[in-house]
């Protein structure tokens, strides 16, 4: 079955920088596109970024978060850089196989001094 497992979330201060990781199973990794999303206390999940036929950010990271996959090893990472307070919030890994959405469990990222 799709399993997605995130990694990497932490505490860091602000100016920081994590690279978060998705390890995937279950389904051909290399033909899919995979989305990083996040979601702040009190607030709605929120699309970050997506790795399909292009790359696609949320206006609030350009510049700052690259998505990236490794084929090889069924992983797609967020390389978050300049972190803000206002990123803090948990980070899901998503895709969308055979007409189904799957989530992995996220991953808690805080920045504060």
């Amino acid at each position: 079955q799709v399993q997605l497992v995130e990694s990497g979330g932490d505490l860091v201060q602000p100016g920081g920088s994590l690279r978060l990781s998705c390890a995937a199973s279950g389904f051909a990794f290399s033909i899919y596109a995979m989305s990083w999303y996040r979601q702040a206390p009190g607030k709605e999940r929120e699309l970050v970024a997506t790795s399909g036929g292009s790359t696609d950010y949320a206006d609030s990271v350009k510049g700052r978060f690259t998505i990236s996959r490794d084929n090889a090893k069924k992983t797609v990472y967020l390389q978050m850089n300049s972190l803000k307070p206002e990123d803090t919030a948990v980070y899901y890994c998503n895709t969308w196989v055979g007409g189904y959405s799957y989530w992995g469990q996220g991953t808690q990222v805080t920045v504060s001094s």
